[in-house]
């Protein structure tokens, strides 16, 4: 378990453009079809990761609080199925229904759009506003694995109430730690 941080891109570049299966419906959705007016948060998770384990439920809880304020959640997995089986898209599919994911789970084969993000870590959030510029990137909380404080995902729930309430959101913002994406 390779502490892994985001890499903190640089705030206001636009969202790469992506077209990927979603594990549960079988469809092809992309960055255009799913972005929201008011905000759309990217998450790259994984099945195996302890870190992304550790937040799993509080997860579920906020997209789907947030959804109902038309945020739009999308995940992506873009891991090594053939070293790391667990994250192939048919457990992907199984874990998605068993946790009852509010939100398309899409499978980045190619790992291209983690790439494009520059994704580092799971779980490594990227925050867009109405016209897809970046506003947040980095932890779900200041949670880990093993040091006993709480999970509640108030870095990216302080971000998600700045854009709802129209101020701009904190600037000072702290990377995800996680496992690293297991590149091919």
């Amino acid at each position: 378990m390779a502490a892994t941080p985001s890499a903190m891109i640089d705030l206001g570049i636009d969202a790469p453009k992506f077209n990927l299966p979603d594990v549960v419906s079988g469809n092809m959705l992309s960055l255009n079809r799913l972005k929201s007016d008011k905000a759309t948060v990217i998450m790259f998770i994984c099945n195996h990761c302890p870190y992304v384990k550790h937040i799993f439920n509080e997860l579920v809880k906020l997209t789907n609080e947030y959804s109902k304020k038309g945020i739009t959640f999308i995940s992506i997995s873009s891991n090594d199925v053939v070293n790391y089986p667990e994250d192939s898209p048919e457990k992907m599919k199984e874990l998605a229904i068993e946790l009852g994911f509010s939100f398309p789970y899409l499978y980045d084969e190619s790992q291209d759009v983690a790439r494009a993000y520059q994704a580092e870590c799971t779980p490594d959030f990227f925050v867009y506003d109405k016209d897809l510029k970046l506003v947040y990137r980095g932890q779900f909380d200041d949670s880990r694995p093993g040091n006993n404080i709480p999970v509640t995902g108030n870095s990216l729930r302080d971000a998600l109430e700045s854009i709802l309430s129209g101020n701009e959101v904190d600037r000072n913002q702290k990377p995800s730690i996680g496992c690293n994406i297991k590149w091919k």
